[in-house]
């Protein structure tokens, strides 16, 4: 069965969150893993179309009941019709998350990864969460490229 990576990121992202989706959807398909996502616009059209670009498999989790709306680069959608619970979908599917970037949504996602436990979690920019006393929240790992992040999930040898 082939590794399947859940990415998430905003809808309205910056071109550096964009080229990062890009990039880490054309690696992730080079090394054969099946890219899970929400389906619609921004880190999740790059990574859909960074994925397609290298002849990768894309699933789209859409939160609509229908398809309206979906990205021309997923493979297979999913519409679910349950609004933002989409999301724990997305999360649960993945042998590992990245997130790319920040929005509320998506702090919604890395929340529901970490909460979940058992796969990597990897943040490649976007949201820095501190604890009570104002120290980074252990978990989730940081990357600084699309390599690193790759690389954090440990789903691949060196």
């Amino acid at each position: 069965m082939a590794i399947q990576v859940a990415v998430c990121g905003p809808r309205d992202c910056t071109a550096e969150e964009e080229s990062d989706a890009r990039e880490v959807g054309r690696l992730l398909a080079e090394r054969g893993a099946v890219v899970i996502c929400g389906g619609y616009t921004g880190v999740m059209a790059a990574v859909a179309s960074g994925a397609r670009s290298a002849g990768g498999t894309v699933v789209g989790v859409l939160s609509r009941a229908d398809r309206e709306g979906a990205g021309p680069d997923l493979s297979v959608v999913i519409p679910t019709g349950v609004g933002e619970a989409r999301n724990a979908i997305i999360v649960n599917s993945g042998d590992a998350v990245i997130v790319i970037g920040g929005s509320w949504g998506t702090l919604s996602e890395l929340a529901l990864a970490m909460r979940r436990g058992r796969v990597p979690v990897v943040q490649l920019g976007g949201w820095r969460l501190l604890d009570r006393d104002g120290r980074p929240l252990a978990g989730a790992r940081h990357a600084a490229s699309p390599e690193e992040a790759l690389a954090a999930t440990g789903l691949w040898p060196g």
